[in-house]
């Protein structure tokens, strides 16, 4: 053992590997209650907050053709949405990402067009199932900025 210590430095004690296990330990368990108060301590989402990375996965694309324009006037709003989105995800990420109050939320689901080709049959665009729209009210007073001006 004395050839070994010529390498350390004076003064410094030569760890076992069980006490750096040791002391590795602690370090994690201080960091687990760290975060452990982190998150007691931070504010529970209410009303007025806003809930983050929940909105991006319920809406896909802002519906614009006509009838969607003419539907401004009386504050509907119509959204492509993911086929798996309810009403509520809806509501929530409309909220969020525009912020403004939703009365009401009204889904729409098409399903895929069939297609021929000589004998074969199918389904539009391979496996698709079709596509999901919601018609989006909002309360009086609040609108959405869809195409900028």
């Amino acid at each position: 053992m004395a050839m070994f210590n010529i390498f350390n430095k004076k003064g410094e004690e030569i760890k076992s590997e069980k006490e750096v296990k040791i002391e590795q330990k602690k370090e994690k368990k201080e960091k687990l209650i760290e975060k452990e108060i982190a998150v007691k301590e931070s504010p529970k989402i209410g009303k007025e907050q806003k809930r983050t990375g929940q909105s991006f996965g319920s809406l896909n694309s802002v519906h614009v053709t006509e009838k969607a324009t003419d539907l401004t006037e009386f504050n509907q709003y119509i959204f492509n949405v993911p086929l798996k989105a309810n009403k509520i995800e809806i509501k929530k990420a409309v909220e969020d990402l525009y912020n403004v109050k939703v009365k009401g939320v009204n889904t729409i689901h098409s399903p895929s067009k069939n297609r021929r080709l000589g004998r074969s049959e199918g389904k539009r665009g391979g496996l698709e199932k079709g596509t999901k729209k919601a018609i989006v009210v909002l309360k009086d007073g609040y609108k959405i900025e869809v195409l900028p001006r």
